[in-house]
């Protein structure tokens, strides 16, 4: 059976949170969430981790991982930089703002020929979460067009720190995805949870609704239909210096067309993640109540 690659995505440079909190330790013995995540997609029959990252802080990047984790799995490292576009296209020398999530997973084209998942670095999406993608991934070699998400229900992914932005999703009698409409400034008020739809519209949204958290599964065709679209994306978007292609922006389009399908997995697991510097405290009590558990060891990886 095929083991499938956790792609991570970790290029982000904390603005908000004041620092690279994808090396932050939050653990007992120091452990990013990212360790984590790579712990729990180990266990869960994964054979290999890309991490997307840049150039800028890449050696100490690599070396911590290297470190860190030994022998205990394959790993590798690609840049997203703004220059890494296809022929015919220019940077704007105004730009500054990364392409988006959509464009770190199409970087790593060259270094996964397998089914593979796409997680955020600096989020926790729990143990049954990584075991129902890994299952998913495992039994999809030789497969076009087969992807999932991992939908978490609303109430569980909510930031006690301030208002977040998610992925809504919509799905048919069986399952499958059939749409993602990102939604923003979404907290709890007494016990309704409100948001802001594209329209610029304050809603309500229902609490057993079903988000996307970034946490992804795809055949490897999934680069070769991204690509198309990203130049589609540039084509239209030419002059406009803050504008992102995103993930679900891939999917939603490929739904479309008719060329592939997105199984949506449901996961009882609690998500949580540093979106702001107060975010930390919380995460440090959390995994250190996963700790006491027994669910990890400390330290996590024995070298």
């Amino acid at each position: 059976m095929i083991k499938p690659t956790l792609l991570v995505l970790a290029a982000g440079m904390g603005s908000r949170y004041g620092g690279l909190k994808q090396l932050d330790g939050v653990g007992p013995g120091g452990e990013t969430i990212m360790d984590y995540s790579v712990y729990d997609a180990i266990h869960a029959g994964f054979g290999k981790v890309v991490f997307v990252i840049r150039n800028c802080f890449r050696t100490e990047f690599e070396e911590r991982i290297r470190s860190r984790y030994g022998n205990a799995i394959e790993f590798g490292f690609v840049e997203q930089e703004l220059d890494l576009i296809p022929p015919g296209f220019s940077v704007d020398p105004e730009r500054t703002k990364p392409w988006g999530t959509g464009h770190a997973v199409l970087v790593a084209a060259d270094m996964i020929d397998t089914p593979f998942a796409v997680i955020n670095a600096d989020d926790y999406y729990g143990q049954n979460s990584f075991k129902v993608l890994g299952e998913f991934l495992s039994e999809q070699d030789g497969k076009t067009g087969e992807y999932c998400m991992v939908g978490f229900n609303i109430s569980n992914t909510l930031s006690e720190s301030g208002k977040v932005s998610r992925g809504l999703c919509t799905v048919d009698e069986c399952c499958y995805l059939t749409s993602v409409e990102e939604h923003h400034n979404i907290a709890k008020d007494g016990d309704t949870i409100y948001a802001t739809n594209q329209n610029g519209e304050r809603v309500v949204v229902d609490s057993s609704c079903l988000v996307s958290m970034n946490m992804w599964g795809f055949t490897p065709d999934l680069f070769k239909e991204g690509s198309t679209f990203f130049e589609d994306f540039l084509r239209k978007t030419t002059g406009v210096n803050t504008s992102e292609f995103y993930i679900p922006t891939v999917v939603n389009l490929i739904l479309e067309s008719g060329r592939g399908r997105c199984k949506v997995l449901n996961t009882p697991d609690q998500w949580f993640g540093v979106t702001f510097k107060e975010d930390r405290n919380s995460v440090i009590i959390k995994i250190g109540e996963l700790v006491e558990k027994g669910l990890y060891p400390s330290p996590l990886f024995k070298l």
